[in-house]
């Protein structure tokens, strides 16, 4: 599985973790950054892994920033990606299962590494049970196509 990953300086420390832990699991992880604990604008590190998603570059995003808030904000507004910013492992089943989301945001200062890591685990593993919630899936999408300036507008 080809999985981007970005974080802002509140997010580094998941990030790091994250992209050991998936690497070794044989995911095929694309780290967007950042890298250190200077100050960033989170919304840089959620396009990139938007467009990464969005593209086909990346099958998942995953974003870590001190609450996954903002980032998840950011991410929604590139054209086809479907964050879910989540906090328990129904979150991140139902996400996955009802809104086939494909970018992940999580929040580094509200969820312990090992709540982080079910998350993650939980998404990745979940598939999309399409049926009725394909008709929803694909209203969402048509939003993306209609909104003026977007990369899907023909």
């Amino acid at each position: 599985m080809k999985i981007a990953i970005g974080s802002d300086h509140a997010g580094t420390e998941s990030k790091t973790r994250l992209v050991k832990r998936l690497t070794e699991a044989h995911h095929e992880v694309r780290d967007l950054g950042t890298n250190g604990p200077e100050s960033v604008d989170y919304p840089d590190y959620a396009e990139a892994v938007g467009r990464a998603v969005s593209s086909g570059a990346a099958d998942f995003g995953l974003l870590i920033c001190g609450t996954g808030i903002g980032m998840c904000i950011t991410a929604n507004k590139v054209p086809g990606v479907r964050a879910a910013k989540c906090n328990d492992a129904f979150e991140a089943r139902m996400c996955r299962a009802h809104n086939n989301a494909n970018v992940l945001c999580l929040g580094e200062r509200v969820l312990d590494a090992a709540v982080l890591d079910e998350l993650v685990d939980v998404f990745l593993a979940e598939p999309f049970e399409g049926g009725r919630h394909e008709r929803r899936v694909n209203k969402m999408n048509a939003l993306d196509a209609s909104t003026p300036g977007s990369s899907t507008e023909s």
